[in-house]
C-alpha cells in the first residue's frame, strides 16, 4: 500500500491581520529557533557513532523533516493568502472578518469571528470562512435565518442577531483573541 493521499481541498485564500501574523511568527519561530536546535542535537548524535540505534539522531532527523514540511507549507501558504485589511463598506451585512452573534431554536446565542481556514479555532470563538456555517452566514443581515444540516443533530436553524466588524489596526484585533471577542 502506497503513501499516496489525495490532496485535501484548498481552502480559501483569505486571513485576517492578526492571522498573518500568527504564521509568519510560527515561519520565524520554527526557521531560527527550533531548526536550528535540532540541527545541533543532529549534529551532535552524529559524532556518536552507530547512527541506527541512536535515538536522539534517529527522532532528531524526523523533527527535521517534519520542520522543513511545516516551513514550506508555510512560506508557499503566505505567498498565496491575501490579508483582508479593510472593513466592508456595507456593515449590516456579514462578510468575512465580521463578529457574528447567533440565536439557535433553543434561544442560545453564540459568537463567531469569520476568519480564514489556516486560523480557525472554534473553542475560540473563530470560525472558518469555508465551514457550512460560515458559508450560510455570508451576505446575511440582522434578523435574516440560517439553516445549517450537520450530520449528527439534522437540520439546525440560526437567527442572526448581531453583527460586528472592528477596525484592523485597533490593538485589542492585533493582540489577543480572547481580547476581541465581544462580551
Amino acid at each position: 500500500m502506497g503513501r499516496w493521499r489525495p490532496p485535501r481541498p484548498k481552502g480559501s485564500a483569505y486571513i485576517t491581520p492578526a492571522g498573518a501574523r500568527r504564521l509568519k511568527e510560527e515561519l520565524v519561530q520554527l526557521w531560527k529557533v527550533e531548526r536550528p536546535q535540532v540541527t545541533n542535537v543532529v549534529h551532535e548524535a552524529a559524532k556518536n557513532g552507530d547512527r541506527s540505534e541512536n535515538g536522539d539522531y534517529i527522532y532528531g532527523k524526523k523533527r527535521l523533516r517534519e520542520i522543513d514540511s511545516r516551513v514550506r507549507f508555510l512560506t508557499k501558504r503566505l505567498e498565496e493568502v491575501t490579508i483582508v485589511d479593510r472593513l466592508p463598506d456595507d456593515r449590516g451585512k456579514v462578510f468575512f472578518g465580521a463578529w457574528v452573534t447567533v440565536e439557535n431554536e433553543e434561544g442560545d446565542e453564540t459568537t463567531y469571528q469569520i476568519v480564514g481556514p489556516d486560523e480557525f479555532d472554534v473553542s475560540r470563538g473563530q470560525l472558518s470562512v469555508d465551514s457550512p456555517l460560515a458559508r450560510q452566514l455570508l451576505g446575511k443581515r440582522i434578523d435574516d435565518e440560517v439553516v445549517v444540516r450537520t450530520p449528527e443533530h439534522g437540520e439546525q436553524a440560526y437567527w442572526v442577531t448581531e453583527i460586528e466588524y472592528r477596525p484592523y489596526d485597533d490593538p485589542l484585533f492585533l493582540g489577543d483573541i480572547d481580547a476581541q471577542r465581544p462580551h
